[in-house]
């Protein structure tokens, strides 16, 4: 009996854990929006039309340096990725670091703020 309580306890804890994880890298999209305007607004949009650098609507589950229309540097072409919260988070902690020759002049150092620039672009679908 001590062993099914003892094995209960570890699962209802390692579930816990689990969802406090992928509540804290969901990140709040509210804040990640102030963020992005704040931040990113002068050179991206999300209305789909380039700005100086790529329209971040439909981001995530795309192809880096592949929208139609922007002029991206070969650095940013090269870079074989598909934009996901993993990939982006990599890239805005050091974009330069990530992608040597990129001309994307911003990163965001804080975890917190990258998880929550992220979770707004996931929300960002071409569908809607």
């Amino acid at each position: 009996m001590k062993v099914i309580r003892r094995t209960a306890l570890h699962l209802m804890t390692l579930t816990a854990i689990a969802y406090a994880g992928s509540t804290l890298a969901a990140g709040d999209a509210g804040h990640g929006r102030e963020l992005f305007t704040a931040q990113c607004s002068a050179c991206h949009t999300t209305n789909g039309s380039p700005l100086v650098g790529p329209s971040l609507l439909g981001v995530v589950g795309r192809h880096a340096g592949s929208l139609a229309g922007v002029n991206y540097t070969p650095a940013l072409k090269n870079y074989d990725v598909v934009w996901d919260a993993k990939t982006l988070d990599t890239f805005l902690t050091s974009p330069f670091a990530v992608v040597p020759g990129t001309t994307m002049p911003i990163s965001i150092p804080s975890a917190s703020d990258r998880a929550d620039v992220i979770a707004y672009l996931q929300t960002l679908s071409t569908s809607q």
